[in-house]
C-alpha cells in the first residue's frame, strides 16, 4: 500500500482544503502520476470538474473566474514558464501551486515577481514525483530510456537529463516515506554509481536540512542497480498475468490499449488494470495463464447467476432492487466482459505465434545447463516457419547470453541463421547485446553457476523437478533479495557511498533498477513482502520494460553508437 497511499494522501491534502469548485492543472507527467492513484469519480467527489494541461491552458483566452485552480506539476523551467505567461492575464479566480519535488530558489522569486495581481494563494511542495503503479512498485516514465546504455561522452547532457530526473524520483520517494537511506550501488555500472553519487549529495549535502527526519531506528537502504547485470528477465516471455498482458498487448499507467488488437465497443477501447480498483485482478494478477482461464469462468458464471435473477423481476421491490444494485451490476458487466477480451486476445496470440514452444526453450536457456540441447532446440525453432522474427532474435540473445564463451562457432552459425531467415532483422544487435551485458560486464550470478551455494541450489531444483515449465525462472532480483535478507550483500560488489554503512539490518529497501524494471520482478517483490521476512521491498525503475520495450531501447543506443565517432 505504501506508495500508492504516499501519493493518494498527498492529493487528497491537495483538494480536501480548497473549497468550491475547482480545475485541476497538470503536465504531461503529473498526469500519469494521478491517474495510476485516483479516478475521475474520485476528482468529481472533491469538486475537480475540469482536469487540463498546463501547456493546453496556456493556448486558451476563456475567463473562469468562479473556479480555483490547483495546479500540480514537476518543478521544470518550462512549468515556470507557463505558470509566468498565465499569471500575466489570470484566467481564473485563486491560484494554488502545488509542486512534485523540491523548488530552486531561483524558481521561487519567478513566480512570486511574476504574480503581479495577486492571485496566488499559495506555493508548496507535495513530493509525489513518481508513478506508483502498484503497491510496491513505481516507475518515472523516463522518455530517452536507452541513453543508460551509452558511454557518458556521446551525449554528456542527455546523460546528465537522465540522471537529474532519476535522481529527482528516488529523492521524492524518501520524502514521502520520510526518511534517508544509506545507499549502495552496482560497482560495475557507471551510471549506476554517478546516480547514488548525485542522490547522496542531495541527501546528504544540498538539502541535508529537509532529509534530516531525527529518525532513531536503523536506515532504510537503497540499491542502486542497471538493467544489464539481468539482460534475460526482459527477453522472455511470461506467463503471469499482469506481466503477460504487458509482454503481449502492454500496459501504460494502468490502462491498457485494445485499438491495436481489434474492434471493440468505444468504452472498451481502453481499460483500466490496477490491483486499488480491481478486485478479480488484484486476485490474479500473480497467478498463472492456466489458472487465470479457471478463475475467469467462474467469475462468468457468477455473474450469469447475477443476470438470471435480474430476468425475474416481477414486483415493484424487485424492480426497485434491481435500480440500486444496477450501478454495481453494470461494473461487474464492464470488469467480466473486460477479463475475457483480454484473455481471449492473449490467447490468439499464444496460438499465432506459437509462444508456448518457443517459451519452453526461453526457460530452458535461462534456467538449466546443456548447450548441446540448447543448440539443437534453438536452431529448429529458427527454422520453423510458424515462429514469428522478433522471437527468433530474442531467442538467439538468450542463447548468446547463456552460451557466448563455451560455444563461439555455434553462436556465429545462430548469428547467420538468423540473418538469413528474418528480414527485418538489423546486424550486430545481438553482438551489441553481449557488449553491453555480456558476461565480462556482470556481476550477478545470472545462471546459478559462478557461486557454489547457486549450484548446489540448482542441482537440489533440478531433482526435485519444476512445478511448471513456463515460470520456473527466476530474477537476479530474488538472490539479491535473498542476500539482503541474510546480511549476505558484498561489500565488493555493491560499495557503500560516503561513509554511512549500515547498522544492522534495514526493514524498509528501495531497489532502483536504471534501465528499467519488468513485472516479473515486481511479482518477485510483491510474494517476497507477503512471507513478512520484517524487511519491506520496493522496487523503481526509470521504465516498466517488456521485451519489445527492452529490443527497442537496445536498437536505438546501438544505431546512436554507430553514427558517433566518440564510442570506441
Amino acid at each position: 500500500m505504501v506508495l500508492i497511499s504516499a501519493v493518494r494522501d498527498y492529493m487528497s491534502r491537495m483538494l480536501q482544503d480548497i473549497s468550491g469548485m475547482k480545475v485541476l492543472i497538470l503536465d504531461s507527467q503529473t498526469v500519469s502520476i494521478v491517474s495510476v492513484v485516483y479516478s475521475q469519480s474520485e476528482l468529481l467527489q472533491k469538486e475537480v470538474f475540469l482536469v487540463e494541461l498546463v501547456d493546453s491552458i496556456s493556448m486558451s483566452k476563456e475567463s473562469m473566474s468562479h473556479l480555483k485552480a490547483v495546479y500540480f506539476l514537476r518543478p521544470t523551467s518550462e512549468n515556470i514558464q507557463h505558470l509566468r505567461r498565465q499569471f500575466a492575464s489570470p484566467r481564473f479566480g485563486e491560484y494554488h501551486l502545488f509542486f512534485s519535488n523540491i523548488l530552486k530558489d531561483t524558481q521561487i522569486h519567478i513566480l512570486a515577481d511574476s504574480d503581479e495581481q495577486e492571485v496566488v494563494q499559495q506555493v508548496q511542495e507535495f513530493y509525489a514525483d513518481f508513478v506508483a503503479i502498484d503497491p510496491f512498485h513505481f516507475t518515472l516514465n523516463m522518455p530517452s530510456n536507452h541513453i543508460y546504455m551509452l558511454p557518458a561522452v556521446v551525449d554528456p547532457s542527455g546523460l546528465q537529463h537522465y540522471c537529474d530526473r532519476v535522481v529527482d524520483g528516488i529523492g521524492a520517494i524518501f520524502l514521502a516515506l520520510k526518511r534517508r537511506p544509506v545507499i549502495r550501488y552496482q560497482r560495475t555500472s557507471d551510471i549506476a554509481k554517478r546516480i547514488a553519487q548525485e542522490t547522496a549529495k542531495l541527501m546528504y549535502q544540498q538539502e541535508s536540512g529537509l532529509f534530516d527526519f531525527r529518525r532513531t531506528e536503523v536506515s532504510p537502504l537503497l540499491l542502486v542497480v542497471d538493467r544489464r547485470d539481468d539482460p534475460v528477465t526482459p527477453l522472455l516471455n511470461q506467463w503471469t498475468y499482469q506481466a503477460m498482458v504487458h509482454e503481449l498487448i502492454g500496459i501504460q499507467d494502468n490502462k491498457v490499449d485494445l485499438t491495436n488488437i481489434g474492434k471493440f465497443p468505444k468504452d472498451q477501447q481502453e481499460v483500466v488494470l490496477s490491483s486499488e480498483q480491481d478486485a478479480f485482478f488484484k486476485a490474479n494478477m500473480y497467478e498463472n495463464f492456466g489458472d487465470i482461464g479457471m478463475n475467469i469462468k467462474r467469475m462468468v458464471d457468477e455473474f450469469q447467476q447475477i443476470s438470471k435473477s435480474n430476468q425475474n423481476i416481477q414486483t415493484v421491490e424487485d424492480m426497485a432492487k434491481f435500480v440500486d444494485n444496477y450501478p454495481e451490476y453494470k461494473k461487474m458487466h464492464g470488469n467480466v466482459s473486460k477479463h475475457v477480451t483480454m484473455v481471449t486476445e492473449m490467447s490468439k496470440i499464444v496460438e499465432e505465434r506459437k509462444l508456448m514452444l518457443v517459451s519452453q526453450t526461453e526457460q530452458d536457456l535461462a534456467c538449466n545447463g546443456g548447450q548441446v540441447a540448447a543448440f539443437e532446440a534453438v536452431t529448429n525453432l529458427l527454422n520453423d516457419e510458424r515462429v514469428s522474427d522478433v522471437d527468433r532474435l530474442r531467442l538467439v540473445m538468450l542463447y548468446a547470453l547463456r552460451y557466448e564463451k563455451e560455444s563461439p562457432v555455434q553462436l556465429m552459425q545462430l548469428f547467420n541463421k538468423l540473418a538469413s531467415r528474418s528480414a527485418k532483422y538489423k546486424p550486430g544487435l545481438v553482438q551489441f547485446l553481449l557488449k553491453q551485458a555480456g558476461v565480462d560486464k556482470r556481476i550477478g550470478d545470472l545462471y546459478g553457476n559462478r557461486d557454489l551455494l547457486n549450484i548446489a541450489r540448482n542441482m537440489a531444483r533440478g531433482l526435485k523437478g519444476v512445478e511448471n515449465v513456463y515460470t520456473q525462472h527466476q530474477p537476479l532480483l530474488f538472490q539479491t533479495m535473498e542476500s539482503i535478507n541474510k546480511g549476505r550483500l558484498r561489500d565488493v560488489d555493491y560499495p557503500f557511498i560516503g561513509n554511512h554503512f549500515q547498522q544492522g539490518r534495514p526493514q524498509d529497501v528501495v531497489i532502483f533498477i536504471v534501465g528499467g524494471t519488468t513485472y516479473e520482478e515486481s511479482r518477485s517483490i510483491a510474494l517476497q513482502n507477503a512471507s513478512n521476512s520484517g524487511i519491506r521491498f520496493i522496487l523503481g525503475g526509470s521504465v516498466v520494460l517488456n521485451s519489445k520495450r527492452f529490443l527497442k531501447d537496445l536498437e536505438e543506443a546501438q544505431r546512436i553508437a554507430r553514427t558517433s565517432t566518440n564510442v570506441v
